[in-house]
């Protein structure tokens, strides 16, 4: 991410107050950013993907615009906030518009080296459950999973380092897939039972 994190903030706080001229500039340094976040998932998208990266930006800014009010802590909070309205807008347009496979080292072990429209409507009802626990986690996966972000990036978007990027996302990682097992066998055991 390029934009200085202490500008950014200072923006945020503006904007919210109503400054148009901060409104303005904080979306000339952050455009990038967001389109960076918007390619990192499509670069992970299959070839003919009827959505683009440019409308994933643009339906964010719609409804970023609308959050101007809320209480904006720093950069860092913004591009998760971001991350959540992308994610929303990916997942329900996969609900809406089902998607072929998309590779994705994610859940390799889950997914057979495949990401599944199933497998992404799975993580993301597991996201507030994880957010209740903690919403850095949750971030880390909105970042990283759905957004395709690298480590480096991701942690940079987040105001980490990439240590700490990396342990925060193998505990949420750990956490998912014990999650996601659970109700495998939850399901496997009812379709035994039926």
């Amino acid at each position: 991410m390029t934009s200085n994190p202490g500008e950014i903030t200072q923006l945020l706080r503006l904007w919210r107050s109503g400054n148009q001229a901060a409104e303005s500039k904080l979306f000339e340094l952050l455009v990038p950013d967001l389109r960076k976040m918007a390619r990192g998932y499509f670069r992970r998208e299959r070839d003919g993907h009827t959505l683009q990266p440019t409308a994933l930006v643009n339906e964010a800014f719609l409804r970023l615009a609308t959050a101007k009010d809320l209480d904006w802590q720093d950069r860092a909070h913004f591009f998760a906030v971001s991350a959540r309205i992308m994610r929303r807008y990916l997942v329900d347009y996969a609900r809406a518009k089902p998607i072929a496979n998309v590779p994705l080292d994610l859940l390799e072990e889950k997914a057979g080296g495949q990401f599944q429209v199933e497998l992404a409507l799975a993580v993301d009802a597991l996201l507030d459950e994880l957010g209740k626990e903690s919403p850095r986690r949750r971030t880390v996966v909105e970042l990283k999973f759905f957004l395709g972000l690298t480590d480096q990036e991701a942690a940079e978007a987040l105001n980490l380092t990439l240590h700490t990027f990396q342990r925060e996302w193998s505990r949420a990682r750990r956490w998912l897939f014990e999650r996601l097992e659970s109700k495998e066998g939850k399901a496997e055991g009812n379709s035994a039972n039926g």
